[in-house]
C-alpha cells in the first residue's frame, strides 16, 4: 500500500506534533473541497449504536464528518483547535469551539456520541481516552474513525522520489513508498488499548469500510497539498513534488482508481455518569 507523508506520524508522538496539526487551516476552503467524507454505511452504524442525536466532534477541522452526521439527523458540536478551520465550519452552519480537546472545557454538558473523523492521532491517547469517558452518557458511544487513502504505486512512487529529494530532512521522507495494510490497523488497535485502560467503556470493536472512487489528475493534486507532509513545504518545492506527480498520472491516462480503506475503532461508554 502505497504510503503518503500525510497527517499521521507514529501514534505515540503525533499529538505532540503542533506545528504539522495546526498546519491544515493554511488552506481551510481547498481542504474543505479536495477531502473525501466517510462511507454512509458508517456513519449509519454509529447513528444506530448511539443512545441519541448529540454529537461531539473532535478535532472537526472543516466540518466534513459533521455535516454527514447533521444530515443523518444529529445535532452536532464540534470542537477545533484551529481557529481558521472552525470558521470555516461555522460559516457552513455548524457550532464550534476552538480549544485542543485536553484542554476543551465541556461545562458540564454530556453528549450521546463522541467522534474524532481523521483526527484522534492529533489527541493525547491517555488523557482523550479519559476525557471521553467524562463526556459521554452512560451508553454513548466513542467511535474513532479515518481513512487510508494511497494511490496505486505508479503514482506513489514518484511522490515518494520527489518528496525525499526535496525534503530529505522531513520525518516522513524516509517512510517506504509502500505499507502494508496492518500498519494502519496497528494504530487503531493501539487505540483500542488506550480505551481498555480507562476501565469506562465495554470492549472495543474494530470496524472496516472498503470503498473506492476514480480520481482525476487535478483532484488528486488539489487533495496532496492538504496533506500533513505538503502543508508546510515551501511553494517551489511543492511545485516540484507536485509536478511528478502530476507525470505520473498523465502517464496513466489522466486518471485512476483509488481504493480506500476507512478504519474505525468504537466502543460504548459503560457505568454511571
Amino acid at each position: 500500500m502505497p504510503t503518503l507523508p500525510r497527517e499521521q506520524p507514529e501514534p505515540a508522538q503525533s499529538h505532540q506534533a503542533r506545528r504539522t496539526a495546526e498546519s491544515f487551516g493554511t488552506d481551510a476552503r481547498r481542504y474543505d473541497r479536495a477531502r473525501p467524507g466517510y462511507p454512509d454505511d458508517l456513519v449509519a452504524r454509529i447513528v444506530a449504536g448511539s443512545p441519541g442525536p448529540d454529537v461531539l466532534d473532535v478535532g472537526c477541522g472543516t466540518g466534513i464528518a459533521a455535516r454527514q452526521f447533521r444530515a443523518a439527523g444529529c445535532t452536532v458540536l464540534g470542537v477545533e483547535p484551529d481557529p481558521r478551520m472552525a470558521d470555516f465550519a461555522r460559516a457552513r452552519g455548524l457550532r464550534v469551539e476552538v480549544a485542543a480537546f485536553e484542554a476543551w472545557e465541556p461545562a458540564g454538558r454530556a453528549f450521546d456520541t463522541l467522534i474524532a473523523a481523521q483526527s484522534w492521532h492529533w489527541v493525547d491517547p491517555v488523557a482523550g481516552a479519559v476525557k471521553a469517558a467524562e463526556v459521554l452518557r452512560p451508553n454513548g458511544r466513542l467511535a474513532i474513525f479515518g481513512h487510508v487513502f494511497e494511490p496505486p504505486a505508479e503514482v506513489a512512487e514518484p511522490f515518494a522520489a520527489a518528496y525525499r529529494r526535496v525534503a530529505p530532512d522531513s520525518p516522513f521522507a524516509g517512510r517506504p513508498a509502500r505499507r502494508p495494510p496492518e500498519t494502519y490497523r496497528a494504530g487503531y488497535a493501539k487505540i483500542a488499548d488506550r480505551i481498555r485502560e480507562t476501565g469506562r467503556f465495554s470492549d472495543p470493536e474494530q470496524w472496516r469500510f472498503d470503498w473506492e472512487r476514480s480520481c482525476t489528475r487535478d483532484q488528486w493534486l488539489d487533495l496532496l497539498p492538504t496533506t500533513g507532509g505538503l502543508t508546510r513545504l515551501r511553494p517551489g518545492r511543492l511545485a516540484e513534488v507536485l509536478g511528478a506527480v502530476g507525470r505520473a498520472i498523465d502517464a496513466l491516462g489522466g486518471r485512476f482508481t483509488m481504493r480506500y480503506t476507512t478504519l474505525a475503532t468504537t466502543a460504548v461508554r459503560v457505568g454511571t455518569p
